[in-house]
């Protein structure tokens, strides 16, 4: 089983946060959303990943590139690193891990999270996994007969036609069909709103007699914009926190400080006098003083002081410092800072 990852985009949504960092690597309870995809998918694979191939920009950089080899060897599979030059579309992006496109593979786009509670059925030909929205204008939806089989992909309709998004991860029993697919979009110029569109290959496959059937997945997260990735964050440490896992780093110090469950507090995080929580990721080497902070994203090495932080995230190496307040009010006045 091989996991593709188109990952290529600029996060422009996402700014400023994306303008040193890749969205992908942005942390969710202490991993990148990225790491947390790869991890699982390859859960519910029900056979091992033998190969993830990251499509990514050449202006990521050897770091960027390094830490996605780390991702794939920690789920025991051999990392690939292939370039995106220009943004044409999903069936281009994916094309541009031709090398890797053989055999059964999932393709994953790295700007969702999900969380399911099944097992990869791999002896049907394709998957692809949807889940109910209110406004599927802006997504890829799909139709279904009345045997729950796939008739139709509609990339962003206008008008209604389904509300059985794609949330971006696909299954494929053969590699090489799926790449034969792509690249006749791109021998003949075959795009849809000017780009080269994987639904596209998805309706010619349907047409030729592959039988695609939708995934259900229990809840579908979205890493699109600061709102959506902190939210997501929130329902992540949730899921952990019911599984038990260990949340606080034995090298972080908390002093005269409450935690409210659930919280990532990482390695030589230094929280003083502060009440963090519930629902806050806090990066390695973070130093927290007289602060509230709930339902929050803190990266790596930020500081924060003397402040009242919600609904936030805070970039690497960023300081929030505020000052303690020097007051004289008066009976019934109301003083909102």
């Amino acid at each position: 089983m091989k996991i593709i990852v188109p990952m290529a985009g600029m996060g422009k949504r996402m700014r400023p946060h994306t303008l040193t960092v890749p969205k992908p690597l942005i942390p969710i309870a202490g991993k990148p959303i990225v790491q947390r995809l790869v991890e699982d998918i390859a859960k519910v694979c029900g056979e091992p990943v033998d190969e993830v191939a990251f499509i990514i920009g050449r202006a990521f950089g050897a770091t960027v590139e390094k830490s996605l080899v780390a991702i794939a060897e920690s789920v025991g599979a051999r990392g690939t690193i292939v370039y995106q030059d220009e943004p044409l579309g999903t069936a281009h992006a994916i094309l541009c891990a031709q090398e890797s496109l053989s055999g059964p593979l999932v393709v994953a786009f790295a700007d969702t999270l999900f969380k399911a509670d099944f097992t990869l059925d791999s002896s049907v030909p394709g998957t692809i996994w949807v889940q109910k929205v209110e406004d599927p204008r802006p997504f890829g939806v799909v139709k279904l007969n009345e045997q729950g089989q796939i008739t139709e992909f509609v990339e962003k309709p206008q008008e209604f036609v389904s509300d059985l998004a794609i949330i971006g991860i696909y299954y494929f029993q053969d590699g090489e069909y799926l790449r034969r697919e792509l690249q006749y979009l791109l021998d003949n110029d075959i795009k849809d709103k000017g780009e080269y569109q994987l639904t596209n290959a998805l309706e010619n496959m349907k047409n030729q007699g592959t039988v695609f059937v939708p995934g259900q997945v229990t809840e579908w997260l979205d890493c699109g914009n600061k709102d959506a990735t902190v939210f997501t964050n929130r329902r992540y440490l949730e899921y952990l926190h019911e599984r038990g896992e260990l949340l606080v780093a034995k090298s972080a110090t908390i002093t005269n400080s409450v935690l409210i469950e659930p919280v990532y507090v990482g390695e030589n995080a230094v929280i003083t006098n502060s009440v963090v929580g519930p629902h806050v990721s806090v990066g390695d080497g973070v130093r927290i003083t007289d602060s509230r902070l709930s339902n929050a994203i803190v990266q790596n090495a930020a500081e924060v002081s003397n402040v009242v932080v919600a609904n936030s995230m805070i970039g690497n190496s960023a300081s929030v410092v505020g000052a303690p307040k020097d007051l004289s009010l008066g009976d019934f006045n109301q003083l909102k800072i």
